[in-house]
């Protein structure tokens, strides 16, 4: 049966030998509290839960994989309890930003986390890896307001979150997307278009999922000066943070990728979904 063993020992010495992180302690935030016992016991615990949860789901999911039923995407076995321990063990807001939640431990710590999450189980880790990217692109990009609404329950978990680029007749030119954004009198966006090879778009994971969309507004400069990112909910979600209808967002089908069954890649259809401008009209690309 196979093994994984953490190099817990290596990345020790990387980050105290190699990087020295200590240097930093009274220049970065986060730094200061990233002491060699607090990062000796952090790779240990990530090390057990990447060894013992993580590891024997790899086989599994691969073999199993996801499976659509009416609309709804199932995760392999045991994915929804080993998502339950990530989150239990505050895994997904380790480097987040402490106002929203998380504990803003270093960046660079976070990244050997992850490194031995992936190493695990690639297809499960890109649940939460995937969220890690949108709740980035929110710091960046949103507006007081959004940040607020979306941050805390996606460093937290109890959301998670996608990037959605590519469709069906472009890949890489992104300047050829149609996925149209109607500006709409209260302030918000109807999405229309179809996204593929979104990775997590659908799972039984987290309550919710925040979707961030790249979309034109009619009107815009052609190729990806046009572009603009917008947040689109699969529930949409009162300004008290309680969750309400569902948007009009779904699966339409469940893509192949070769080596992570486990994850569900997915074709996301937008049928005039609700969605919010995130960042400035037309420089998407720069906030995503």
């Amino acid at each position: 049966m196979p093994t994984y063993t953490a190099p817990v020992r290596d990345m020790q010495f990387i980050l105290h030998e190699l990087l020295k992180i200590d240097r930093y302690q009274d220049l970065i935030p986060g730094f200061a509290e990233a002491t060699p016992d607090t990062v000796a016991a952090i790779l240990d615990s990530a090390a057990q839960l990447s060894q013992e949860v993580l590891q024997p789901l790899n086989a599994v999911g691969d073999r199993e994989g996801c499976r659509l039923e009416n609309g709804r995407v199932v995760t392999p076995t045991g994915f929804k309890e080993a998502y339950q321990a990530v989150v239990d063990g505050g895994w997904t807001g380790l480097i987040g930003d402490p106002h929203y939640g998380g504990q803003g431990l270093p960046y660079v710590l976070g990244l050997a986390v992850s490194e031995m999450m992936a190493s695990a189980n690639m297809a499960f880790t890109m649940y939460p890896g995937l969220t890690s990217g949108a709740i980035e692109a929110i710091e960046i990009g949103g507006s007081d307001e959004q940040k607020n609404l979306y941050l805390p329950p996606m460093i937290s978990g109890q959301w998670t979150g996608t990037m959605n680029l590519t469709e069906p007749h472009c890949g890489t030119d992104l300047g050829l997307l149609r996925t149209k954004a109607e500006s709409q009198s209260d302030g918000g966006y109807r999405i229309t278009g179809t996204k593929i090879f979104i990775s997590a778009g659908e799972h039984d994971l987290a309550e919710n999922i925040i979707h961030l969309v790249l979309a034109r507004i009619p009107g815009g400069p052609d190729g990806v000066k046009g572009i603009s990112l917008f947040i689109v909910p699969k529930f949409l979600v009162h300004p008290d943070g309680s969750l309400g209808d569902r948007n009009a967002v779904s699966c339409g089908a469940l893509e192949e990728k070769m080596g992570i069954h486990g994850n569900a890649t997915c074709v996301m259809n937008y049928d005039g979904a609700v969605g919010y401008l995130l960042g400035e009209e037309h420089k998407g690309l720069r906030t995503m």
